[in-house]
């Protein structure tokens, strides 16, 4: 858990060479855990600094990228750009993450969840 209160779902460090999936979430499709290791590690080959994609209390989907303090080669124009790069080719996976969240952790009901009223 950061200290914003969010919980890291994984993320990469250019600076170790270290990628690290949160175990809690181990349920989550192979093929998505493996599109989140390859976002991670190319964001930080290409800008370099921390990574981490987590998850906000109400299950909505985080994109941090941070830096050492004497780390001067880090670009934050291009960690920027390429947050939304990623926010935007990657929004229907992250909506289903969002989704796996509000239902496995928060707990919240389905028909909610789908706009579904009760009857």
């Amino acid at each position: 858990m950061c200290e914003e209160g969010r919980t890291v779902l994984c993320g990469a460090n250019a600076y170790e060479k270290k990628y690290y999936f949160n175990q809690a979430f181990d349920r989550i499709p192979d093929s998505i855990k493996d599109e989140l290791h390859v976002i991670c590690v190319l964001f930080t080959e290409e800008v370099g600094g921390i990574f981490t994609v987590e998850f906000e209390k109400d299950g909505g989907i985080f994109l941090r990228t941070e830096c050492a303090q004497d780390d001067f080669l880090y670009d934050e124009i291009s960690s920027g750009l390429l947050v939304g790069e990623i926010r935007r080719k990657r929004q229907d996976m992250f909506e289903a993450l969002s989704l796996y969240y509000r239902m496995f952790v928060l707990h919240e009901e389905a028909g909610g969840l789908f706009g579904e009223e009760d009857t």
